[in-house]
């Protein structure tokens, strides 16, 4: 059953099979967005020199660290928080592998309490400890740590916060100041060794993991999660699936019975759908920044526990459903939900190939905009995986965390579109000597926006970065 959006301004519906789309290239920021992603700036993005051209739009060139940790502009510094393979200042064994995801929450004093994903599949390098009251399933090796640091970003805590769960990539904060925790994963028990069915969303609070525990949000869908955002006016969940290989992944929407109720709530279940973009089965297929797509629908998912068959092969009707491969990072910010396809390849069955969108959705118009485009056609040549994690910045644009082969960067995105190299990954390119790239991933400010954290995947590392953000 398709429906619309709860209490949205009235838009007129689209003849059945017709596309929407009409594109607003005409638009100053529309324009600008265009201009910023082709020509010369294309060479930005394979980890060149060109970052020395862009100036005043960003904050410079990256400085090479003689530390070799962290490339960052003039004028910012950082601190490492933990690494993987440190004992846990809890004593509950050590520091986790494959850094993921990750969230600033207040905390008391000034401080922040971090939590943050460990994308541990079975047989992971360092597993996350498991502690009672706080484990799933003692076979699964992933789940979540909790630092707690004062307000100078100084660790004073550092605890499991959920484990025996599986492949924790990404997830997203509530407005109650929770962490939802996404298994990237649809193993079912007697897999890898597993004894309980995995592929699902759990909630966690960093202040006090005890209060949350390890308790699976089943009506938000089993499938291969990857990132939430929440609408923070009518308590929406919208979630994103990372299917790289066809069939590809589907942009949900949870609608909770008890929207924005604080911790717990969203065990009291609700309707999982997924978004059909009518005449659009496929959003690869769309190459134009700024196309704009009015009256999006939502269809109910028939099996949300895919009992039977994987949530984006149910049968949604004559209709179908819009897909997206490599759908990952997930944020809400002003009116909107932006989302990120990664890449998409024709030889994998992408209807066209790009390295990379992001998507807006604006729940009150029910419309949908592609917001920025990276290559092929826009000359933009971004080398393997990218875009993956997104944020807001503080200036109001957005982090991408890049995830590919070689170099890897966090770029900004200003709010005209243009792109910046914020930091560089200075312990590992991908090379023969270092064949585990370390991608980023988690970026995140803290509540004030005065530091921004960030993970490396591999070594899992933490970085607070400091510096004039607001210039």
């Amino acid at each position: 059953m398709s429906v619309s959006e709860p209490a949205p301004r009235s838009v007129p519906e689209p003849a059945p099979g017709s596309a929407s789309r009409r594109q607003v290239l005409a638009r100053s920021g529309a324009v600008a967005a265009g201009i910023a992603f082709t020509g010369a700036l294309g060479e930005l993005f394979a980890g060149t020199a060109a970052a020395q051209s862009l100036g005043h739009r960003g904050y410079g060139p990256l400085v090479p660290d003689p530390d070799g940790l962290l490339d960052l502009p003039k004028g910012f510094r950082y601190r490492v928080l933990s690494r993987e393979g440190e004992a846990l200042r809890s004593g509950e064994g050590p520091v986790p592998s494959n850094h993921d995801g990750m969230a600033a929450f207040p905390a008391r004093r000034g401080g922040v309490h971090l939590v943050r994903n460990h994308e541990n599949r079975a047989g992971g390098r360092v597993p996350v400890p498991t502690v009672e009251g706080l484990t799933y399933d003692p076979a699964g090796q992933g789940g979540c740590t909790a630092l707690t640091l004062d307000a100078h970003d100084r660790v004073v805590a550092e605890r499991v916060a959920i484990a025996g769960t599986a492949v924790n990539c990404a997830g997203g904060p509530t407005p109650w100041h929770t962490w939802l925790t996404c298994e990237e994963t649809e193993d079912r028990a007697g897999t890898n060794g597993y004894t309980k069915d995995h592929g699902f969303i759990f909630e966690v609070d960093p202040a006090d993991p005890h209060r949350t525990g390890a308790v699976p949000l089943t009506a938000m869908g089993r499938f291969q999660h990857e990132a939430i955002a929440v609408d923070p006016r009518r308590g929406v969940v919208y979630e994103t699936e990372d299917a790289f290989e066809r069939p590809f992944g589907l942009f949900y929407r949870f609608l909770p019975e008890k929207p924005l109720g604080g911790t717990g709530s969203l065990r009291a279940g609700g309707r999982l759908q997924a978004m059909r973009v009518p005449g659009v089965p496929d959003l690869s297929s769309i190459q134009e920044t700024g196309a704009v797509f009015d009256g999006v629908e939502w269809a109910d998912v028939p099996d949300p526990l895919a009992t039977g068959t994987p949530v984006r092969l149910q049968d949604f009707g004559k209709r179908g459903i819009t897909h997206a491969q490599k759908l990952e990072g997930c944020y809400w910010g002003g009116r909107g939900v932006y989302f990120v396809s990664s890449f998409a390849r024709s030889a994998q069955g992408s209807a066209a190939d790009h390295y990379g969108q992001i998507w807006r959705y604006e729940p009150d118009r029910r419309r949908l905009t592609l917001v920025i485009v990276f290559g092929p056609d826009t000359d933009v040549q971004l080398p393997g995986e990218s875009p993956d994690n997104i944020c807001l910045a503080p200036s109001g644009g957005l982090m991408v965390c890049e995830d590919g082969d070689g170099a890897q960067h966090v770029f900004g995105v200003t709010r005209h579109g243009e792109v910046y190299p914020m930091a560089r990954n200075a312990q590992n390119t991908g090379t023969a000597e270092a064949p585990e790239y370390g991608e980023f991933a988690g970026v995140t400010f803290s509540p004030g926006g005065g530091t921004m954290y960030v993970n490396c995947y591999t070594p899992g590392t933490t970085f607070a970065v400091t510096g004039p953000w607001r210039r």
